[in-house]
């Protein structure tokens, strides 16, 4: 689907990224557009699929999830098949957040978040490890968050695509 993104949809987006539970009123105001027109902006962003949905920002720490690790996997296959059935695995496990199909000698970089070591490292053994076509992990224990930008450098335009 093609959609013509203009300026002040850029501006709704960005607007949105940084606080997603304002009314359409106030997202209206900040974009310079009156309520209506922005109202049917937001709905075309969301029917194209450009706007996907509204998150909680969740503080990790203070619900007990102290412990963030970064873990790069590399697979004994990369046929299509046996890169589908890890992705598949992977969708089942809670601990991953998210998960990046790398090139070069990683295959994954999966980000985990666990509210102990002890957790993780069960997780580690006994789920990813052991699982099928799992050649090796190696993992990086984060020590702290240094930046936390959510959404997308909406000062850094990207190029047109004529």
């Amino acid at each position: 689907m093609s959609f013509n993104l203009y300026a002040t949809d850029r501006r709704i987006l960005k607007e949105l990224t940084e606080n997603g539970r304002m009314t359409n009123v106030q997202l209206a105001q900040r974009v310079g557009i009156t309520p209506p027109p922005c109202l049917r902006r937001v709905r075309a962003l969301e029917a194209a699929g450009l706007l996907r949905g509204f998150h909680a920002d969740i503080d990790q720490e203070a619900l007990g999830y102290e412990l963030t690790v970064f873990v790069s996997v590399a697979l004994h296959s990369q046929t299509e098949s046996d890169l589908r059935a890890f992705d598949n695995l992977v969708l089942t496990w809670p601990l991953v957040r998210e998960s990046y199909m790398m090139s070069g000698e990683t295959d994954y970089l999966l980000k985990c978040i666990a509210p102990s070591m002890a957790l993780f490292q069960e997780f580690l053994i006994y789920k990813l490890s052991a699982s099928p076509n799992v050649a090796s992990v190696k993992t990086a224990v984060t020590i702290k968050r240094t930046k936390y930008a959510p959404g997308l450098p909406f000062e850094e335009k990207p190029p047109s695509h004529s």
